[in-house]
């Protein structure tokens, strides 16, 4: 495995070196070619990619804004750790917009979603905090995932929609837009079409689905299930890809690897996601302990590079 990181680093500092040509215009061709192929997606580093480098907040903001990437998705536990340890919330924003990144989404989890009354509450009083916190640093959107409700029984989905519809009014009164994420593993909420039905009848303008690659893989979801998703209700999409093995039944987080990298239909997706004519921003999600073994600098470049290829090649 060590040996393959290596190679990996190695043909890295080849398409580096192609990129830094790009930007630079040279060759005239390939840098023409650039500027034609116009496209409606901005390009976003989740920090879970670098999660295990340990590089604290605004360690991770810098990387990210080093490596060209338009936006970051924080964790809600990061910014967190940040605070207990004296950071300030206003410095994160300041430092997001010297660097000329935006703070696009956080990562957290409550359980707004589970049947029982009392911790449904808890887990509101806990949105109320975190999109607090998240709103003092310009950060957008907050994951809403089906967390509490991964295992058991299956919920009502006209309840689970009322239940996300308490989450968007909450929402209101901060500015941070809770996306309705679907987690492929999960009893609840594992195919496109149960998200967007819960969006749909949650009855708010600012209803929205967070999905990706590996989810609509491991949840066993047509990749056509994108076309019944409208523009306005997909505002983010998380980037990642597969290998043909393990199974879907047994594959997991760990095995997600970069975009191009494995058997997903990147084109297909890419070019029904341009198709849209919204924007769109592209978040790159990797859980792979391969990657984390890298500098934190080189596996992010690493990862947009990827993403630019598979945009560049979908839209071509």
């Amino acid at each position: 495995m060590e040996t393959n990181a290596i190679s990996r680093r190695n043909l890295l500092k080849n398409s580096l070196a192609v990129g830094a040509g790009l930007s630079l215009g040279l060759p005239d061709a390939m840098a023409g070619s650039e500027k034609k192929a116009a496209h409606n997606f901005k390009f976003s580093l989740n920090t879970s990619t670098i999660r295990e480098q340990n590089l604290g907040l605004m360690g991770e903001i810098e990387t990210a804004a080093k490596a060209g990437y338009d936006a970051i998705e924080v964790w809600v536990s990061t910014v967190e750790k940040y605070v207990q340890q004296g950071g300030k919330l206003k410095d994160v924003k300041k430092k997001a917009a010297d660097l000329g990144i935006t703070i696009e989404d956080a990562i957290g989890f409550s359980k707004w979603i589970v049947d029982d009354a009392t911790e449904r509450e808890k887990a509101l009083e806990q949105n109320k905090r975190e999109m607090a916190m998240l709103a003092e640093i310009g950060c957008k959107r907050i994951a809403a995932p089906p967390f509490g409700a991964t295992t058991g029984k299956v919920l009502d989905l006209k309840a689970i929609a009322e239940r996300y519809g308490k989450l968007l009014e909450v929402s209101d009164n901060f500015g941070v837009i809770p996306q309705l994420e679907m987690w492929g593993f999960s009893t609840n909420l594992h195919l496109v079409g149960e998200v967007l039905f819960a969006a749909s009848e949650s009855g708010h303008p600012k209803a929205c689905v967070l999905t990706d690659v590996y989810h609509l893989h491991k949840g066993g979801s047509s990749f056509n299930s994108l076309k019944t998703a409208s523009g306005s209700s997909i505002q983010m999409f998380h980037m990642n890809d597969y290998p043909g093995v393990p199974p879907r039944e047994t594959i997991n987080d760990g095995d997600r690897i970069l975009p191009g990298d494995g058997v997903a239909p990147i084109t297909q997706i890419l070019k029904e996601l341009h198709h849209k004519n919204t924007p769109i921003i592209l978040s790159l999600e990797i859980f792979n302990k391969e990657y984390w073994k890298m500098d934190a600098l080189v596996a992010a470049k690493m990862g947009i590079e990827k993403m630019k290829a598979s945009v560049a090649k979908a839209i071509a």
